[in-house]
């Protein structure tokens, strides 16, 4: 062999591993979701994938995503943290505040992004919203006054409305301060609350029936895991009683509700995403702020209105975001 052809051999032969390095695929990366819903109830879930695609993360591609649907239940939960958090991803996504205690019991360790949660730095969550610290950070749902909207809201709708049973999840920190909140503004409304505290769909049937046998009554639903794994039986109770009923978020009146103001459920599964994509990419979730809400949106039933014989005042159907018709 020529000498010249024995020196490009030999070239070639020493760049092989280095072509074959470089066509090496990427590092698959690994992203557990510990969502607070069922399976079959996708709250979000869509909105945080469709997220991720659009930052370049597709899941069986690049990315590896670990799903866990506890559907509210509290062994679940628990379980399904230690779970995930033994996988030893990246990062995961806590799909509301009713999981992230068991997360963090779970790992101190492992990057954590929140959605749907109220008041992390009461619940010792985060050290402060601007600078998180520690391994969690994510995206708010709401502060505690909003509740005070939905009384006003229920007046505004249902004018007759003298008494109001607060459905909530009184195991839950954010259970006391919504109601709270009802309370300190109850007297200035003109409406009288009481607590229906929400455990099970059977006690909560009852306890729904007997508020409903006085008159002039009206149901205020606090926002809580509980409450949206129940909707369908909470907006059943609240047709066959008579009563008007205002929700924490869209997906009660799209159930057959009547009227909601909270903040979009959605958006913060997609913001989320991008603080995913940020952690992914090395950052820190001490050094990324909590965010709040930017949208938030009041949805009227009016097929549900017209079923409980009220007529919506044209200045509160004019401020809405969106009618059902």
């Amino acid at each position: 062999m020529k000498r010249r052809a024995f020196i490009a051999l030999l070239g070639g032969a020493a760049a092989w591993p280095l072509a074959a390095g470089a066509q090496q695929p990427e590092r698959m990366r690994r992203i557990g979701v510990l969502m607070t819903l069922a399976a079959d109830d996708p709250e979000g879930q869509e909105a945080f994938v469709q997220g991720l695609q659009e930052l370049g993360w597709t899941d069986g591609r690049n990315v590896q995503i670990d799903y866990r649907w506890p559907a509210g239940d509290a062994q679940r939960i628990r379980r399904y943290a230690a779970e995930l958090a033994a996988l030893a991803p990246d990062v995961i996504l806590a799909g509301g505040g009713a999981v992230v205690p068991s997360l963090l019991q779970a790992t101190r360790t492992v990057p954590i992004v929140f959605t749907q949660t109220p008041d992390p730095v009461g619940a010792g969550f985060v050290n402060s919203l601007a600078r998180p610290g520690g391994n969690v950070t994510g995206f708010t749902i709401f502060e505690y006054g909003i509740s005070a909207k939905w009384l006003e809201l229920l007046k505004e709708i249902a004018p007759r409305v003298t008494r109001a049973a607060v459905i909530r999840d009184a195991a839950i920190a954010s259970g006391t301060g919504q109601w709270g909140a009802l309370q300190s503004v109850a007297p200035s409304v003109g409406v009288e609350v009481s607590p229906l505290n929400l455990r099970d769909a059977s006690e909560t049937e009852r306890a729904v029936t007997a508020f409903a046998r006085s008159s002039n009554g009206g149901l205020i639903v606090a926002a809580s895991t509980l409450a949206v794994v129940h909707r369908d039986l909470i907006v059943t109770l609240a047709a066959r009683h008579k009563l008007p009923a205002v929700y924490s978020g869209r997906f009660f009146v799209t159930a057959g509700g009547l009227t909601s103001y909270g903040p979009d459920s959605i958006d913060p599964h997609r913001r989320a995403a991008g603080y995913v994509d940020r952690i992914l990419k090395g950052e820190k979730p001490a050094d990324l702020p909590v965010q709040a809400p930017t949208k938030y949106e009041t949805v009227i039933n009016l097929t549900t209105a017209k079923a409980l014989g009220l007529d919506i005042p044209p200045t509160l159907l004019a401020r809405a975001d969106e009618v059902i018709e």
